[in-house]
Protein backbone atom coordinates (compact mmCIF):
# COMPACT_ATOMS: atom_id res chain seq x y z
CA UNK A 1 0.00 0.00 0.00
CA UNK A 2 3.05 2.54 0.89
CA UNK A 3 6.65 2.62 0.52
CA UNK A 4 9.42 5.02 1.29
CA UNK A 5 13.11 4.97 0.90
CA UNK A 6 15.18 5.99 3.89
CA UNK A 7 16.38 9.81 3.39
CA UNK A 8 19.98 8.73 4.03
CA UNK A 9 20.46 4.85 3.32
CA UNK A 10 19.46 5.19 0.24
CA UNK A 11 18.37 1.18 -0.04
CA UNK A 12 16.60 0.48 3.10
CA UNK A 13 12.96 0.84 2.41
CA UNK A 14 10.09 0.96 4.20
CA UNK A 15 6.71 -1.07 3.11
CA UNK A 16 3.46 -1.02 4.92
CA UNK A 17 0.51 -3.73 3.53
CA UNK A 18 -3.13 -3.86 3.63
CA UNK A 19 -2.87 -6.51 6.09
CA UNK A 20 -1.07 -3.80 8.57
CA UNK A 21 2.24 -5.44 8.86
CA UNK A 22 5.49 -2.19 8.35
CA UNK A 23 8.89 -3.75 6.78
CA UNK A 24 12.02 -3.10 6.70
CA UNK A 25 13.72 -4.30 3.71
CA UNK A 26 17.79 -3.79 2.09
CA UNK A 27 17.04 -3.77 -1.41
CA UNK A 28 20.74 -5.19 -2.89
CA UNK A 29 20.52 -7.96 -0.01
CA UNK A 30 16.61 -8.63 -0.35
CA UNK A 31 16.56 -9.05 3.20
CA UNK A 32 13.62 -8.54 5.51
CA UNK A 33 15.91 -6.30 8.36
CA UNK A 34 12.33 -5.50 11.10
CA UNK A 35 8.75 -6.33 10.49
CA UNK A 36 6.11 -4.92 12.70
CA UNK A 37 2.67 -4.98 12.90
CA UNK A 38 0.23 -2.13 13.11
CA UNK A 39 -0.83 -1.20 16.63
CA UNK A 40 -2.70 1.92 17.64
CA UNK A 41 -1.15 3.75 20.23
CA UNK A 42 -3.51 4.31 22.98
CA UNK A 43 -6.74 2.35 22.56
CA UNK A 44 -8.22 3.28 24.99
CA UNK A 45 -8.16 6.98 23.96
CA UNK A 46 -9.68 6.00 20.68
CA UNK A 47 -13.73 6.42 19.92
CA UNK A 48 -16.15 3.36 20.01
CA UNK A 49 -16.45 3.17 16.87
CA UNK A 50 -12.90 2.95 16.37
CA UNK A 51 -12.13 0.01 18.90
CA UNK A 52 -15.84 -1.50 17.78
CA UNK A 53 -14.29 -1.54 14.23
CA UNK A 54 -10.58 -3.05 15.38
CA UNK A 55 -12.32 -5.84 17.17
CA UNK A 56 -14.42 -6.56 14.15
CA UNK A 57 -11.53 -6.16 11.18
CA UNK A 58 -8.31 -6.98 12.38
CA UNK A 59 -6.78 -6.19 9.20
CA UNK A 60 -5.82 -2.83 9.33
CA UNK A 61 -4.52 -1.38 6.11
CA UNK A 62 -0.99 1.06 6.12
CA UNK A 63 -2.07 3.54 3.88
CA UNK A 64 0.76 5.32 4.38
CA UNK A 65 4.32 5.03 6.05
CA UNK A 66 6.98 7.69 5.63
CA UNK A 67 10.43 8.50 7.36
CA UNK A 68 11.17 11.27 9.29
CA UNK A 69 13.89 13.78 7.00
CA UNK A 70 16.03 12.54 9.82
CA UNK A 71 15.61 9.25 9.31
CA UNK A 72 15.44 8.10 12.82
CA UNK A 73 11.35 7.50 13.36
CA UNK A 74 8.88 6.75 10.97
CA UNK A 75 4.98 6.55 10.90
CA UNK A 76 2.12 4.77 9.58
CA UNK A 77 0.41 7.71 8.33
CA UNK A 78 0.74 10.90 7.73
CA UNK A 79 3.75 13.55 6.95
CA UNK A 80 5.83 15.20 9.44
CA UNK A 81 6.18 18.73 9.66
CA UNK A 82 8.53 21.25 12.04
CA UNK A 83 5.96 24.16 13.51
CA UNK A 84 8.06 26.40 15.66
CA UNK A 85 10.73 23.98 15.33
CA UNK A 86 8.87 21.00 17.13
CA UNK A 87 8.76 17.35 15.53
CA UNK A 88 5.04 16.93 14.47
CA UNK A 89 3.03 14.69 12.42
CA UNK A 90 0.33 15.86 10.06
CA UNK A 91 -2.81 13.40 10.15
CA UNK A 92 -6.16 13.52 7.67
CA UNK A 93 -9.45 11.43 7.60
CA UNK A 94 -12.93 11.13 7.01
CA UNK A 95 -14.22 13.43 9.79
CA UNK A 96 -13.06 15.95 7.09
CA UNK A 97 -10.30 17.38 8.92
CA UNK A 98 -6.57 17.86 9.15
CA UNK A 99 -4.89 17.64 12.49
CA UNK A 100 -1.14 18.13 13.70
CA UNK A 101 -0.01 16.73 16.48
CA UNK A 102 3.20 16.27 19.10
CA UNK A 103 5.21 13.39 17.79
CA UNK A 104 7.02 12.81 21.59
CA UNK A 105 3.63 13.46 23.57
CA UNK A 106 0.98 12.23 20.97
CA UNK A 107 -0.86 15.83 22.02
CA UNK A 108 -2.82 17.64 19.30
CA UNK A 109 -1.32 20.56 18.33
CA UNK A 110 -3.29 22.37 15.50
CA UNK A 111 -7.20 21.16 13.75
CA UNK A 112 -7.70 22.77 10.12
CA UNK A 113 -11.43 22.94 9.11
CA UNK A 114 -12.82 23.92 6.27
CA UNK A 115 -13.16 21.00 3.76
CA UNK A 116 -16.52 19.55 2.95
CA UNK A 117 -15.48 15.97 2.09
CA UNK A 118 -13.16 13.19 3.69
CA UNK A 119 -9.52 14.41 3.38
CA UNK A 120 -7.67 12.31 0.98
CA UNK A 121 -3.91 12.83 1.57
CA UNK A 122 -1.77 16.15 3.02
CA UNK A 123 1.29 17.49 1.80
CA UNK A 124 3.84 19.62 3.82
CA UNK A 125 6.13 22.41 2.38
CA UNK A 126 8.56 24.46 3.60
CA UNK A 127 8.47 27.89 1.06
CA UNK A 128 11.36 30.53 2.51
CA UNK A 129 10.90 29.52 5.99
CA UNK A 130 7.19 29.50 5.74
CA UNK A 131 5.36 26.38 6.90
CA UNK A 132 1.85 25.33 5.23
CA UNK A 133 -0.15 22.23 4.44
CA UNK A 134 -1.19 21.75 1.23
CA UNK A 135 -4.42 18.99 1.56
CA UNK A 136 -6.75 17.37 -0.78
CA UNK A 137 -10.41 15.94 -0.44
CA UNK A 138 -12.83 13.75 -2.18
CA UNK A 139 -14.72 16.36 -3.79
CA UNK A 140 -11.43 17.08 -5.69
CA UNK A 141 -10.28 20.70 -3.60
CA UNK A 142 -7.32 21.69 -2.70
CA UNK A 143 -6.40 24.21 0.51
CA UNK A 144 -3.28 25.30 1.74
CA UNK A 145 -2.93 26.07 5.09
CA UNK A 146 -0.57 27.73 7.15
CA UNK A 147 -0.09 27.38 11.10
CA UNK A 148 -1.89 30.79 12.49
CA UNK A 149 -5.19 29.10 12.07
CA UNK A 150 -7.15 31.97 10.00
CA UNK A 151 -8.32 29.28 7.72
CA UNK A 152 -7.49 28.23 3.96
CA UNK A 153 -5.69 30.42 2.02
CA UNK A 154 -6.03 28.72 -1.37
CA UNK A 155 -9.08 26.70 -2.58
CA UNK A 156 -7.98 24.81 -6.22
CA UNK A 157 -10.48 22.35 -7.88
CA UNK A 158 -8.28 19.60 -8.99
CA UNK A 159 -8.73 18.02 -12.42
CA UNK A 160 -11.01 15.02 -12.23
CA UNK A 161 -12.80 16.33 -8.64
CA UNK A 162 -11.95 13.32 -7.20
CA UNK A 163 -8.81 11.53 -5.22
CA UNK A 164 -5.70 13.75 -5.70
CA UNK A 165 -2.14 13.69 -4.23
CA UNK A 166 0.15 16.77 -3.98
CA UNK A 167 4.37 16.69 -4.51
CA UNK A 168 7.39 19.33 -5.12
CA UNK A 169 10.31 18.59 -7.29
CA UNK A 170 13.10 18.32 -5.22
CA UNK A 171 14.22 21.88 -5.13
CA UNK A 172 10.62 22.86 -3.95
CA UNK A 173 9.85 25.03 -6.57
CA UNK A 174 7.41 23.60 -8.43
CA UNK A 175 4.34 21.71 -7.73
CA UNK A 176 2.38 18.59 -8.86
CA UNK A 177 -0.63 16.84 -8.79
CA UNK A 178 -1.66 13.49 -9.91
CA UNK A 179 -5.21 11.91 -9.29
CA UNK A 180 -8.03 9.75 -10.79
CA UNK A 181 -11.51 10.73 -11.27
CA UNK A 182 -14.53 8.19 -10.07
CA UNK A 183 -15.15 7.52 -13.79
CA UNK A 184 -11.27 6.49 -14.36
CA UNK A 185 -9.99 9.29 -15.95
CA UNK A 186 -6.67 10.13 -14.62
CA UNK A 187 -4.44 13.70 -14.40
CA UNK A 188 -1.09 14.24 -13.98
CA UNK A 189 -0.56 18.31 -13.73
CA UNK A 190 1.70 21.28 -12.79
CA UNK A 191 0.01 24.32 -10.81
CA UNK A 192 1.20 27.85 -11.53
CA UNK A 193 0.62 28.50 -7.39
CA UNK A 194 0.43 32.32 -7.91
CA UNK A 195 -2.33 32.28 -10.23
CA UNK A 196 -4.13 28.63 -8.69
CA UNK A 197 -4.19 27.34 -11.97
CA UNK A 198 -3.13 24.26 -14.13
CA UNK A 199 0.45 25.52 -15.80
CA UNK A 200 0.78 21.76 -17.43
CA UNK A 201 -1.53 18.82 -18.11
CA UNK A 202 0.62 15.89 -19.01
CA UNK A 203 -0.52 13.48 -21.68
CA UNK A 204 -0.47 9.63 -21.69
CA UNK A 205 -3.42 8.33 -20.04
CA UNK A 206 -5.19 6.90 -22.41
CA UNK A 207 -7.35 4.38 -20.91
CA UNK A 208 -9.80 4.17 -17.96
CA UNK A 209 -8.28 3.89 -14.43
CA UNK A 210 -8.50 0.62 -12.72
CA UNK A 211 -7.63 2.40 -9.29
CA UNK A 212 -6.25 5.46 -8.44
CA UNK A 213 -3.03 6.46 -10.06
CA UNK A 214 0.18 7.29 -7.90
CA UNK A 215 3.18 9.25 -9.11
CA UNK A 216 6.82 10.34 -7.64
CA UNK A 217 9.03 13.10 -8.48
CA UNK A 218 12.93 12.30 -9.14
CA UNK A 219 15.29 15.20 -8.74
CA UNK A 220 14.03 18.37 -10.99
CA UNK A 221 13.53 16.43 -14.18
CA UNK A 222 11.48 13.61 -13.88
CA UNK A 223 7.64 12.59 -13.45
CA UNK A 224 6.63 8.96 -13.11
CA UNK A 225 3.00 7.24 -12.59
CA UNK A 226 1.82 3.77 -12.28
CA UNK A 227 -0.97 2.89 -14.94
CA UNK A 228 -1.84 0.62 -17.69
CA UNK A 229 -0.41 -2.37 -15.63
CA UNK A 230 3.33 0.28 -16.22
CA UNK A 231 5.19 2.93 -15.52
CA UNK A 232 4.80 6.33 -17.41
CA UNK A 233 7.81 8.76 -17.45
CA UNK A 234 7.43 12.28 -18.33
CA UNK A 235 9.52 15.16 -18.65
CA UNK A 236 8.87 17.57 -16.26
CA UNK A 237 9.07 19.97 -19.14
CA UNK A 238 6.98 18.30 -21.98
CA UNK A 239 3.53 17.42 -21.51
CA UNK A 240 4.22 14.34 -23.70
CA UNK A 241 4.78 11.05 -22.25
CA UNK A 242 8.65 10.21 -22.88
CA UNK A 243 8.45 6.33 -22.30
CA UNK A 244 6.57 3.85 -20.81
CA UNK A 245 7.62 0.33 -19.34
CA UNK A 246 6.32 -3.33 -17.85
CA UNK A 247 9.81 -3.72 -15.84
CA UNK A 248 9.22 -7.41 -17.63
CA UNK A 249 5.53 -7.81 -16.61
CA UNK A 250 3.54 -8.92 -13.34
CA UNK A 251 2.59 -5.22 -12.42
CA UNK A 252 -1.18 -4.43 -10.62
CA UNK A 253 -3.07 -2.23 -13.01
CA UNK A 254 -2.57 0.98 -11.22
CA UNK A 255 1.04 -0.03 -9.23
CA UNK A 256 2.10 1.76 -5.98
CA UNK A 257 5.83 3.48 -6.70
CA UNK A 258 8.48 5.44 -5.18
CA UNK A 259 11.67 6.92 -5.66
CA UNK A 260 14.48 6.72 -3.44
CA UNK A 261 15.70 10.10 -1.99
CA UNK A 262 18.44 10.66 -4.85
CA UNK A 263 16.97 9.50 -7.70
CA UNK A 264 18.68 6.05 -8.86
CA UNK A 265 16.42 3.42 -7.59
CA UNK A 266 12.47 2.88 -7.82
CA UNK A 267 10.60 0.47 -5.99
CA UNK A 268 7.25 -0.93 -8.23
CA UNK A 269 4.12 -2.64 -6.37
CA UNK A 270 3.56 -6.36 -8.34
CA UNK A 271 0.28 -7.97 -8.62
CA UNK A 272 1.60 -11.05 -6.56
CA UNK A 273 2.30 -8.95 -3.22
CA UNK A 274 6.51 -8.32 -4.06
CA UNK A 275 8.43 -5.35 -5.06
CA UNK A 276 10.67 -4.92 -8.48
CA UNK A 277 13.16 -2.18 -8.01
CA UNK A 278 14.17 -0.68 -10.69
CA UNK A 279 17.60 1.14 -11.12
CA UNK A 280 19.40 3.80 -13.49
CA UNK A 281 23.53 3.46 -13.29
CA UNK A 282 24.41 4.63 -10.46
CA UNK A 283 21.51 2.98 -8.87
CA UNK A 284 23.08 0.15 -10.30
CA UNK A 285 26.66 0.47 -8.75
CA UNK A 286 25.03 0.59 -5.53
CA UNK A 287 23.33 -2.62 -5.51
CA UNK A 288 26.49 -4.24 -6.98
CA UNK A 289 28.71 -2.88 -4.22
CA UNK A 290 26.17 -4.06 -1.50
CA UNK A 291 25.33 -7.32 -3.00
CA UNK A 292 25.67 -9.76 -1.02
CA UNK A 293 27.75 -13.41 -1.81
CA UNK A 294 24.74 -14.90 0.22
CA UNK A 295 22.24 -14.29 -2.02
CA UNK A 296 20.46 -17.55 -2.76
CA UNK A 297 20.69 -17.71 -6.69
CA UNK A 298 17.13 -19.28 -6.93
CA UNK A 299 15.44 -16.08 -5.63
CA UNK A 300 14.34 -14.21 -9.05
CA UNK A 301 17.00 -11.53 -9.39
CA UNK A 302 17.62 -9.90 -12.71
CA UNK A 303 20.12 -6.90 -12.49
CA UNK A 304 20.17 -4.78 -15.87
CA UNK A 305 21.64 -0.97 -16.43
CA UNK A 306 19.41 1.79 -18.24
CA UNK A 307 21.45 4.11 -20.86
CA UNK A 308 22.18 4.46 -24.31
CA UNK A 309 23.21 0.99 -26.47
CA UNK A 310 25.17 1.48 -29.70
CA UNK A 311 24.66 -1.77 -32.68
CA UNK A 312 22.04 -3.32 -30.51
CA UNK A 313 19.96 -6.11 -32.87
CA UNK A 314 16.29 -6.98 -32.48
CA UNK A 315 13.45 -5.39 -31.19
CA UNK A 316 14.37 -3.06 -27.91
CA UNK A 317 11.86 -0.96 -25.80
CA UNK A 318 12.93 2.78 -24.97
CA UNK A 319 13.27 3.36 -21.33
CA UNK A 320 15.13 6.71 -19.61
CA UNK A 321 17.67 7.44 -17.68
CA UNK A 322 16.61 9.74 -14.89
CA UNK A 323 19.60 11.52 -13.12
CA UNK A 324 20.31 15.27 -13.49
CA UNK A 325 22.86 14.38 -15.61
CA UNK A 326 21.19 13.36 -18.71
CA UNK A 327 20.97 15.99 -21.32
CA UNK A 328 18.18 18.64 -21.33
CA UNK A 329 17.08 17.46 -24.68
CA UNK A 330 15.74 13.89 -24.16
CA UNK A 331 15.29 11.79 -27.19
CA UNK A 332 12.84 8.74 -26.96
CA UNK A 333 14.90 6.81 -29.12
CA UNK A 334 18.29 7.37 -27.64
CA UNK A 335 17.71 5.21 -24.39
CA UNK A 336 17.05 1.91 -24.30
CA UNK A 337 17.03 -1.32 -22.13
CA UNK A 338 20.77 -1.87 -23.12
CA UNK A 339 21.39 -5.47 -21.63
CA UNK A 340 17.89 -6.08 -20.22
CA UNK A 341 18.69 -3.73 -17.48
CA UNK A 342 15.99 -3.86 -15.19
CA UNK A 343 17.23 -4.67 -11.09
CA UNK A 344 14.23 -6.70 -9.79
CA UNK A 345 13.41 -7.76 -6.59
CA UNK A 346 10.73 -9.89 -5.45
CA UNK A 347 11.26 -9.98 -1.61
CA UNK A 348 11.58 -13.33 0.50
CA UNK A 349 9.10 -13.51 3.00
CA UNK A 350 10.56 -15.42 6.03
CA UNK A 351 8.99 -17.75 7.18
CA UNK A 352 7.71 -18.09 10.92
CA UNK A 353 11.12 -20.01 11.99
CA UNK A 354 13.21 -17.50 9.90
CA UNK A 355 15.04 -15.24 12.35
CA UNK A 356 14.18 -11.47 11.40
CA UNK A 357 17.20 -8.99 11.51
CA UNK A 358 16.37 -5.77 13.90
CA UNK A 359 17.73 -2.59 13.33
CA UNK A 360 17.19 0.85 15.00
CA UNK A 361 18.84 3.80 15.55
CA UNK A 362 19.06 4.83 19.26
CA UNK A 363 19.10 7.79 20.49
CA UNK A 364 21.90 8.89 22.69
CA UNK A 365 21.12 10.85 25.38
CA UNK A 366 23.90 10.70 27.59
CA UNK A 367 27.51 9.52 27.51
CA UNK A 368 26.66 6.47 29.68
CA UNK A 369 25.33 5.36 26.72
CA UNK A 370 28.80 5.83 24.66
CA UNK A 371 31.46 3.30 24.95
CA UNK A 372 35.28 3.77 23.80
CA UNK A 373 37.32 0.73 22.65
CA UNK A 374 40.84 0.41 21.94
CA UNK A 375 41.21 -2.28 18.79
CA UNK A 376 44.45 -4.51 18.78
CA UNK A 377 46.92 -2.91 16.38
CA UNK A 378 50.74 -4.52 15.66
CA UNK A 379 51.64 -2.37 13.44
CA UNK A 380 53.59 1.17 13.74
CA UNK A 381 50.79 3.54 14.78
CA UNK A 382 49.64 6.30 11.86
CA UNK A 383 47.54 8.61 12.07
CA UNK A 384 43.93 7.45 10.56
CA UNK A 385 42.70 9.86 7.75
CA UNK A 386 39.40 8.04 7.02
CA UNK A 387 37.98 5.13 8.71
CA UNK A 388 34.57 3.04 7.12
CA UNK A 389 32.85 0.08 8.33
CA UNK A 390 32.87 -2.40 5.10
CA UNK A 391 29.86 -3.92 3.23
CA UNK A 392 26.93 -4.88 6.02
CA UNK A 393 29.55 -4.22 8.90
CA UNK A 394 30.98 -6.91 9.93
CA UNK A 395 34.80 -5.41 9.73
CA UNK A 396 36.03 -1.64 10.03
CA UNK A 397 38.79 -0.76 7.33
CA UNK A 398 41.95 2.50 8.29
CA UNK A 399 43.48 4.22 6.04
CA UNK A 400 46.82 5.92 7.55
CA UNK A 401 48.69 8.88 6.72
CA UNK A 402 51.59 6.82 6.00
CA UNK A 403 49.55 5.46 3.04
CA UNK A 404 48.77 2.07 4.99
CA UNK A 405 44.95 0.54 5.02
CA UNK A 406 44.20 -1.75 8.46
CA UNK A 407 41.39 -3.84 8.63
CA UNK A 408 40.04 -5.09 11.81
CA UNK A 409 37.18 -8.45 11.76
CA UNK A 410 34.72 -8.79 14.47
CA UNK A 411 35.61 -12.20 16.52
CA UNK A 412 33.49 -14.76 16.41
CA UNK A 413 32.18 -15.78 20.14
CA UNK A 414 29.01 -16.84 22.49
CA UNK A 415 28.03 -12.79 21.87
CA UNK A 416 28.25 -13.00 18.47
CA UNK A 417 27.85 -16.00 16.72
CA UNK A 418 27.63 -13.87 13.23
CA UNK A 419 31.22 -12.38 13.83
CA UNK A 420 29.44 -8.91 13.00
Amino acid sequence: MSMDFHPQQQTILLVGTNIGDISLWEVGSQERLAHESFKVWDISAASMALQTTLLNDAAISVNRCVWEPNGLMLVNDIVFAHPKKQLCIVTCGDDKTIKVWDVVAGRRQYTFEGHEAPVYSVYHHLLENIQFIYSTAIDGKIKAWLYNCLGSRVDYDAPGHWCTMMAYSADGTRLFSCGTSREGESHLVEWNESKGAIKRTYSGFRKRSLGVVQFDTTRNRFLAAGDEFQIKFWDMDNTNMLTAVDADGGLPASPRLRFNKVGSLLAVTTSDNGIKILANSDGLRLIRMLESKSIDKNRPLIVNALGPVGNVSGAIAPTVEWPDRVPPAVSINSWYYGQQQIFYVKPHIADDGDKVKSWEIPDVSDLSQMKALRVPDSIAPSKVVQLIYTTCGPALLALTASAVHKLWKWQHGERNPSGK
